[in-house]
């Protein structure tokens, strides 16, 4: 009978894995089904290149003095155009818009650490294969703290910075814990292909009332954003492992900021639910001239709210490349 009892005990068990393999399985198809219907859907629309062996799309649009537009975790560089700031670039400068590894349609190669500096070189080097010298960069969210690497390591290659809602400074970050797990090696391949994607379709409409919140989500944002591209597998991988990166891209760069010597134009959502304005406010104290806009009632996504605001603060500095960085630091420390 206890031989008997065991045989049966491990039968059920053994039912039990195979259901849940099967079930894992099941998932992992409808993923990989889901995420190449999501790329018919939105296919490429702007080009590639290659830089040091790593796949880059990217859009190079429009004439003038050039901004490289770097989108934050979760959305690609069409955020921008979503957003209304490309368009309204558009109209005086040459405009490159890249989608970060792993991003959109950028391959993230493995057995690299895609730090914020990382990424920056990489941007760099692409940015020297397209002719293009010395732009004006805009960062948002974790595309800000890319955007300073870029600045700190090549500041002579840098005209300016406009960052918005970045995260600067270490501070405790619970959502950490949250996509640490889907950047484990193994684990996280295996969440990212079965459970991670059904969980991000029930969170995401939450979690865009986060971004935008104390603002209303735009229309266009509803029209145009695709959870289904941000919930492939590949892009999964590249946002959990951007989150798990976070805090070490902060310290890192941290010691750097007081040496910035260039116009810097700092913009924050008054009501940012992600990373709170006050990373924005100590940013400002760091950066000798640099300019502060919080912006009332905006949240995390803050170029969706007033896409004019940024636009203005790109020709600010812009006019600044030209005069010279000690004007833009006086007009600064004058009386508003």
């Amino acid at each position: 009978m206890y031989l008997f009892g065991r045989s049966g005990g491990a039968r059920r068990h053994g039912r039990t894995l195979a259901w849940v393999a099967g079930a894992l399985g099941a998932l992992a198809l409808l993923n990989h089904v889901a995420a190449r219907r999501a790329e018919c859907r939105h296919p490429p629309e702007g080009s590639f290149i290659e830089v040091d062996g790593v796949r880059l799309h990217y859009s190079d649009r429009g004439t003038g003095s050039p901004v490289v537009l770097i989108h934050g975790n979760m959305v690609t560089g069409d955020d921008y155009n979503t957003s209304g700031v490309a368009e309204l670039l558009l109209k005086n400068h040459r405009v490159i818009i890249f989608d970060r590894p792993g991003f959109g349609y950028s391959e993230r190669p493995r057995r690299r650490l895609w730090t914020a500096k990382k990424q920056a070189d990489l941007l760099r080097k692409a940015l020297r294969q397209l002719g293009v010298e010395r732009p004006i960069v805009v960062g948002h969210s974790w595309g800000a703290i890319v955007a300073l690497a870029l600045a700190e390591r090549h500041s002579a290659e840098t005209a300016g910075l406009v960052l918005l809602s970045g995260y600067y400074f270490w501070t405790l970050r619970p959502d950490v814990l949250l996509v640490a797990l889907g950047a484990m090696p193994v684990v996280g391949d295996i969440l990212r292909y079965t459970v991670s994607p059904l969980f991000g379709w029930l969170t995401t409409p939450l979690l865009k009332r986060v971004l935008f919140s104390p603002a209303q989500v735009p229309f266009r944002f509803h029209e145009e954003y695709s959870p289904a591209m941000s919930l492939r597998p590949s892009q999964i991988r590249a946002t959990s492992m951007d989150g798990a990166l976070m805090i070490p891209g902060a310290l890192s760069l941290r010691r750097g900021y007081g040496n910035l010597s260039m116009p810097v134009v700092i913009m924050a959502g008054d009501g940012d639910k992600v990373v709170f304005k006050r990373s924005a406010e100590r940013l400002h104290a760091r950066i000798r001239g640099s300019d502060l806009q919080i912006v009332e009632g905006a949240g995390h996504m803050v170029h969706h709210l007033v896409p004019s605001q940024v636009l203005g603060a790109v020709e600010a500095v812009a006019a600044a490349a030209q005069d010279g960085v000690a004007d833009f630091v006086e007009r600064q420390r004058a009386p508003k």
